[in-house]
């Protein structure tokens, strides 16, 4: 498996700015308040990149000390595609809150800055998300087989395996 890229992480925020943009366009085109997230969302982004981080935590120990306990390798890829799922969320919920942001911020009355403390605080917590299971996924990196590195030695450039 691949580590997240940067590009993937690039389409999904656009993708999430298009949502949140379009989503507001269509309330306030059907005569409804804009859309804004609940207070809990950005405290919920940052305890799962957290909990990432605790899943994770024990596969970098059992790498890296010889004598910490072994880890099962269905285990790593586990909490791995974990990581990438959430690092890949944390790019949509941000896109999205920019997306809500910049409805908001081209109407010609501009809101008050605490009417857009949530649209705020949910995507700094999903910029958190993001850079917490980036993190996570590269603590699941786990080293090759010795057998396995005699093989690579042809074969340059390849990435490591989780």
């Amino acid at each position: 498996m691949r580590r997240t890229s940067s590009v993937t992480l690039v389409v999904c925020a656009l993708l999430g700015a298009a949502a949140g943009f379009v989503t507001d366009v269509v309330l306030s085109g059907a005569g409804r308040a804009t859309f804004s997230p609940s207070v809990m969302l950005p405290i919920l982004l940052v305890a799962l990149g957290a909990c990432c981080l605790l899943f994770a935590w024990p596969i970098r120990r059992s790498v890296k000390d010889p004598r910490a306990p072994r880890v099962d390798p269905f285990r790593a890829v586990r909490i791995a595609v974990l990581a990438k799922s959430s690092s890949m969320v944390g790019a949509i919920v941000t896109g999205f809150a920019a997306g809500l942001l910049a409805f908001v911020l081209t109407r010609p009355v501009v809101p008050a800055l605490g009417s857009m403390a949530t649209e705020i605080a949910t995507a700094i917590g999903g910029v958190v998300l993001v850079i917490l299971a980036l993190v996570a996924e590269h603590l699941c990196t786990l080293p090759k087989d010795p057998d396995e590195r005699e093989s690579d030695a042809a074969e340059p450039g390849t990435e490591p395996e989780y």
